[in-house]
């Protein structure tokens, strides 16, 4: 690994980056934000797929393509990366990620970190030994209206919140296939484990850890083969509960959130643009840009009795979106040492949660997990 510190008349050297996978995750999410980090270079993209190579070096010029995972881990281990990204499927990331950390390189993984809660914890366990980072890419805690739920929260302007709803819908009547919605289980496709794990990472992170958990999981679409319409209820250990919707199916979009308290309920409808900026190009740091803000015309509501959609409460401007910060902590991390931004036990909890999903659906009764269990 480099020597973070430089020498006392040297810039401080980058952390070099490998990226194994170059599809959405890989080349509009992970890619983009490495490269615009300071103190972060991306120098290796892994894909097989010729016309992906072409489009990462016409990207980002400086970066070296190979066609294998193996290759990527091949330089690691020469010493000639300092930190490993794995955007590939989620069926791989298990065996990457432990040959990285074997390897000694410092490792983050696009969620879901596994398919199960042991997975997760063996390979946190492989970190600790080997004294190596290992994170885990939840970059919705980061959206613009996440930051803002959270901070009305710290603020008391909902009071003791009762009922917090989040949802991700889409009206996609067509399966896209792939293997994001294979029916194949070592694939972990559906959208329980894929958008899913926003979800229920961004519940544990409000409210803390779950007690017990009732979800119905469905697939609705000719020809789909994995979940498409997934309902998830959490009752957390301090009593908050959270109703968390995923789906392809949603003919009418609900809120994005709508979170109730003793004092006062917050309603927000729309997604964060952050995702829609770097698909269309932008990238953080471009000039003119103001990125993650949204327009006054997608700001939430906050108040007491009434009705948002008619114009009651107040609107409450939404902070700024900040997907930058992920990698601004990773390479802070590997610096300075300490935790990473979202740690592999966080993603264990919200591996429990899932895998009780998972089990509640399938045989039609709430699971308690945890100390309750």
């Amino acid at each position: 690994m480099n020597d973070p510190l430089g020498t006392p008349h040297s810039p401080r050297p980058p952390f070099r980056v490998g990226l194994v996978g170059y599809g959405l995750a890989g080349s509009v999410f992970h890619a983009p934000l490495i490269a615009a980090t300071e103190g972060l270079l991306l120098d290796t993209v892994s894909t097989s797929d010729p016309e992906r190579q072409a489009q990462a070096r016409a990207e980002h010029p400086q970066v070296r393509t190979v066609a294998t995972p193996e290759a990527v881990l091949d330089r690691a281990a020469a010493g000639e990366l300092d930190l490993i990204v794995l955007a590939s499927p989620n069926k791989t990331h298990v065996p990457l990620a432990t040959a990285a950390l074997e390897a000694g390189v410092p490792v983050v993984v696009d969620k879901p970190l596994a398919a199960t809660a042991a997975e997760a914890e063996k390979l946190a366990a492989l970190a600790a030994d080997r004294g190596l980072l290992l994170s885990v890419f939840q970059n919705r805690r980061w959206d613009n209206d996440f930051l803002t739920v959270r901070k009305l929260i710290e603020d008391g302007a909902l009071g003791e919140v009762w009922r917090f709803e989040s949802r991700f819908e889409r009206w996609r009547p067509q399966p896209k296939g792939g293997w994001r919605e294979s029916g194949d289980p070592a694939e972990l496709g559906g959208l329980l484990y894929d958008l899913g794990s926003h979800l229920v990472d961004q519940a544990l992170t409000l409210f803390g850890p779950a007690a017990s958990v009732y979800a119905e999981s469905d697939i609705r679409r000719p020809g789909a083969e994995a979940d498409d319409d997934t309902f998830i209820a959490i009752t957390h250990a301090n009593g908050v509960r959270s109703h968390l919707w995923v789906s392809a199916t949603t003919a009418l979009l609900g809120s994005r959130f709508r979170v109730l308290g003793n004092r006062a309920g917050y309603t927000k409808h729309g997604l964060d643009p952050q995702e829609a900026a770097l698909r269309e190009g932008q990238r953080p740091g471009d000039e003119g840009v103001e990125w993650g803000v949204e327009k006054r015309t997608g700001w939430g509501r906050l108040g007491a009795g009434a009705a948002p959609r008619s114009g009651g409460g107040e609107p409450v401007e939404t902070l700024p979106g900040d997907y930058p910060a992920y990698y601004a902590a990773i390479e802070r991390a590997l610096r300075e040492g300490g935790e990473p931004p979202v740690t592999a036990a966080e993603a264990a909890a919200a591996l429990r949660v899932l895998e009780a999903a998972r089990i509640s659906a399938a045989e039609g009764r709430t699971v308690r997990i945890g100390a309750a269990a």
